[in-house]
Parts: structure tokens; sequence; C-alpha cells
């Protein structure tokens, strides 16, 4: 069996940093989730002598979608390498795929500027076998739990098979937001490099942020967002591919400027990419600092099925920005020193923890059957507990090292709740349903409940999606937990579609090898025939 090379991406949730992670000025808070892409690539396996004479071909699949298959032809000339897709009746439709077909071109022109081309050819001799892959959360499932007559909740997720089919092509899909097309640009060039020799094998070993990060991984990532931004046609700010290349974080974003050299169609030919792409550009100047959920809580997401043109409401609020710019720059401002401290109290509850884990996780319990605050009718000016009817401090016999924890509990709850509220203004203040009252509604009754510390629409908002942090405390029965009590009110909500996601945030940061064998259903997958 010919050696094969797995690599996985992680997808993303923007927990805070909404429209401000598109300035390098300001950070978002970005967590990984366990919902990950996978690569797979290997040489293909036919009789070698029946290969000989014919050009370097590519097969690529996505057996989730139906005419998901596409085929390369290699070709090497003065120019550098080509990759052409085989059409074989001009007359019959072939799907086509620039995501995929742009990282095969780009990484191996890369590989060829890395290598000789005596090297890059002999590592192609045989052509490659890849099949892409992503978990079932990056898709609706509604249509496969219907099917099945199975209602919408975690525990029937976990009845559908690994990789389900969508039973639609690519285009028809409907994503849930978690980043699909940067998980998978990532784990399909991190798997090349791998694969034809171009980054050290153990390239993803270590984790963290960029002081901690390999070469490898970063030539990964600097290639990866290149890629992606070429494909979408403009240059975002880059938060999804980082993540999927280095995992939860504290992100700020890299100059757009690094990227303009090799935007354009005649780049394509003209410029190398090694100089721009390379770690050792200085002109990556991305921040990365390492970031974790605390320990004993639970990340739940749920996908709306009501949408949002992302892009429109993007575009609108940097429009109202523009137009507004004393107004947007103090309301920004505030809305930073939100999000700074939320992820700063965020850490500082995971310092609790390992500073007396048996205190912690008696408290995280305690916690779990309360509920936290009184919504506010109207925020405050200033985020102060005397606008809340507070019970997690309601115990008198909580000893010091409990109300600790419990205090940094609640100032996490207030600053989730404060960061809603400056998002509503801004919405408001721009005329782009960033909070719409819909998910106001189903947000509020949610993090009213016991056991939810805070919550949130998730990157540019709309009618997309919700998030939730949870406490799930240890030695607890499924029907005590407050994420069984989040899944009920899910369920009986009229006012919009909810249905659950089974992913939470990912133990591994970013890209890693996987064996295919420890990866369930994937196997099969990789050894289907064509």
């Amino acid at each position: 069996m010919a050696a094969i090379t797995v690599v996985s991406s992680p997808g993303k949730v923007l927990l805070a940093g909404g429209y401000l992670v598109l300035d390098p000025a300001f950070s978002g808070v970005v967590v990984s989730t366990s919902a990950r892409f996978y690569t797979a690539v290997r040489d293909i396996v036919d009789d070698a002598h029946a290969r000989a004479g014919r050009p370097i071909e590519i097969r690529v699949r996505s057996p989730q979608f139906v005419d998901a298959t596409w085929i390369y032809f290699i070709t090497f000339d003065v120019f550098g390498v080509r990759v052409e897709q085989a059409v074989n009746d001009p007359e019959t439709w072939v799907s086509s795929n620039k995501f995929v077909h742009l990282a095969l071109q780009r990484t191996l022109t890369l590989a060829l500027e890395a290598q000789s081309a005596g090297a890059l050819q002999n590592r192609l001799s045989y052509g490659l076998d890849i099949t892409i892959a992503g978990d079932n959360d990056f898709y609706s499932q509604r249509a496969q739990l219907a099917a099945r007559n199975l209602p919408p909740t975690l525990a029937s997720l976990s009845q559908l098979p690994p990789f389900t089919p969508t039973g639609v092509r690519l285009s028809d899909v409907h994503k849930t937001g978690l980043g699909s097309s940067a998980a998978l640009i990532t784990s399909l060039i991190s798997g090349l490099l791998l694969h034809l020799n171009v980054i050290p094998r153990d390239s993803f070993a270590t984790e963290g942020g960029t002081q901690s990060a390999s070469q490898g991984r970063r030539l990964a990532h600097n290639l990866s967002q290149y890629v992606h931004c070429f494909a979408q046609g403009k240059v975002g700010s880059g938060f999804d591919v980082s993540a999927a290349v280095f995992g939860s974080q504290l992100y700020t974003r890299f100059d757009p400027a690094v990227l303009q050299p090799l935007m354009s169609e005649e780049a394509l030919i003209s410029q190398p990419i090694l100089p721009t792409v390379s770690p050792s550009n200085i002109a990556w100047n991305y921040r990365v600092e390492p970031f974790k959920l605390p320990p004993l809580t639970r990340l739940m997401l749920a996908d709306v099925d009501a949408g949002s043109d992302t892009p429109s409401l993007v575009g609108r609020v940097l429009k109202w920005r523009q137009e507004s710019s004393a107004t947007a720059t103090a309301l920004w401002d505030a809305l930073d020193k939100l999000n700074q401290a939320l992820s700063k109290t965020l850490l500082q509850i995971s310092e609790l923890h390992a500073r007396d884990p048996a205190a912690y996780a008696k408290t995280v319990k305690y916690l779990s059957t309360l509920q936290s605050v009184q919504v506010c009718v109207e925020p405050p000016a200033a985020l102060s507990r005397s606008h809340f009817d507070d019970q997690w401090l309601a115990n008198p016999n909580m000893s010091e090292s409990d109300q600790q924890i419990i205090e940094a509990f609640c100032e996490a709850h207030l600053l989730s709740e404060g960061v809603r509220a400056k998002m509503r203004e801004m919405g408001t203040l721009a005329g782009v349903p960033i909070e719409p009252p819909e998910q106001t509604e189903l947000l509020d009754a949610c993090i009213s409940g016991a056991g939810v510390i805070g919550g949130g629409v998730p990157g540019a908002g709309g009618y997309d999606a919700i998030w939730l942090l949870v406490f799930e405390p240890l030695q607890c029965s499924p029907d005590d937990l407050p994420s069984r009590r989040v899944e009920y009110v899910w369920s009986k909500w009229t006012g919009l579609d909810v249905s659950p996601l089974s992913a939470s945030e990912s133990v591994a940061k970013g890209v890693r090898v996987e064996d295919v064998a420890a990866v369930p259903g994937l196997q099969t997958l990789v050894d289907a025939p064509w």
C-alpha cells in the first residue's frame, strides 16, 4: 500500500472581535472547533507500467458531495509547473473547485521554487490520490436527521455516520459558518507540503502561538492565507485560516499589503511565491497569542436556519465607520476594552483551576445549578454588579478560594453581556442586524438558564448562529448538565429554527498529522474505488 499523509485542520468561532478583527489595531478571541477538515494524500496505486508515458495526474475527491471529483494534469515547462483540470468531453458539464485548483497550483509552484524540478517531478511521478472530507458539523444536518425521523438534538447528531453524505452538489450545501473553506485549504496545503517534503515531517509536532511555531507551520499559514484570499478575490482578516493553523488564540491580523504582489492574475505567471510567503518575510506582522476556554466549561454552538449575507453586513458596517468616524472610533475602542477584558478573565479562570483543581471543580458543580444573574433590560454605562441580582455570590458560607473563582465567572458573564450590548449598539447605528431582536430573545432565554456563563452571535453576527459557554461539571448526571437544559430551550423554541452542532473547543491546537485508521470513517473513504 502506498504511503499516506493525513492532515487535519479545525474550524473556528469568533467569540469576540467581530468587525474589529479587520483592523490590525484590534484583536479577536478565536476558538478552534473539534469539527475538522481532513486531507489524505497518497501516490496513485495503479500499475506504474500502465502509467508510463502518461501525464502526471492528481485526482481529488470530496465523497460527501455529488459530482465532487476533479482530475488535474501536471506539466512542467520553462514558465514553471502547470495544473490543468482534465475535461474528457467539452460538451459534458464538469464541476470545478477553484479552492482546490488554486491550492494545488500555488503549492506545486512553491514546491518547485523550494526544490529542484527533478526532485518535484520524481516525487509526483506516480501521481497523487487526494481525498478531502469535513466533519458533519461544517454542514447543516437537518435533511439527514429528518430522513431518519430524528429530532435536532446532540444525541441524534451522534447517530449520524461520520462524514455523512450531503446528497447535494458542493455549491448547494447549507454551511454552518465554521470556516469550512479555510479549514479545507489549510488541511490540503499542509498535507501537500508534508507529502512533497517541502517542510519537515515534524512541522506540526509543536503547538502554541507564533512564538513557538515551527517554520513549517508558519509557511503553511502564510501560503494558506494567500490561497484563501486569492480564491475569495480579496484579502480578509485571516482569523479563520489562523485558527485552522494555530488553534484557539487571540488574533491580530497581518497588514494586507504583504499579499498585494501576488493578488493579480498576472502574478500567477510572473511572480515567485516563496519570497512573499516565506516565514522570514518580516512583512507578515500578524500576532497569535495562545488562548483556551476555562476547564470544566463547554462551548455550545447552534445553527440558526435563517441566514445572513456576511459580506453585505461587513460592507455596511465599514461604510458607517467611515461616515461616522468619531462615533465609530469611540464605540470600537470601548468594545475592544471589553473584548480584551473578557479574554483576560477567561485565561485567569484557567489559572485559578491550576492553583486548586479540587476547589475549582466543586465550585463549578455548585454554579452549574444556579442562574447567573438577571438579564439587564438596559445595559449599564459601566459594568457593575450593583446593576444585577447576582445569585452566584449569594452563598455566605463560601471560602475565599471559592469566592475568587465565582467572582471571576461573574466577571466573565458581565463582560460577555457588555460585548453583546456594544455589538447591538453598533448594529443599530450602522443599520445592520448584528444581533437581531429574534437572536436577542433566544440568547436571553438561554443565558438566563442555570449554569450558563455567557453567549453571543459569532463573527459578524446576523441570523446564522449563536454560541454559549456553559459549565460542564464532573460527576454530574446527563440530565442535570447545563447543556441538557440549553438543548431543551432550543428544542422548544419557535421564533427561529435552531439546530445544535456537536462541535466544542478543539483540544488539539490547529493543524495536526493524523493516523488514518484512528479517524472513524476516514479509511473507508480513502479506500473506496474511484
